[in-house]
């Protein structure tokens, strides 16, 4: 089977933790990224769930603006941010 190179950039130091990691699992850059690659076009899709932080939504930037200027313009009142545990 003929073979090619390819190219890709990456923060050094995820690259250093990533290399760390597949070496505990036997592997180097090369297999992971081939296994992530054939895993892609069995599955025809990324096999595993990628979402997105949903603070930065369109909906809910929107009700911030919103709640913003309801402050700004002496409306509302403010209140302390909640923390909350994802445990």
């Amino acid at each position: 089977m003929a073979t090619t190179s390819v190219t890709i950039r990456m923060d050094e130091n995820l690259k250093r933790q990533v290399e760390v990691l597949f070496e505990d699992m036997g592997l180097n850059m090369t297999t992971a990224i081939t296994l992530f690659a054939k895993a892609v076009v069995k599955q025809g899709k990324i096999p595993f769930e990628i979402t997105a932080d949903p603070f930065w939504n369109e909906i809910n930037q929107a009700r911030l603006a919103k709640s913003i200027a309801k402050l700004e313009a002496g409306k509302g009142k403010p209140h302390e941010l909640l923390e909350v545990d994802d445990d």
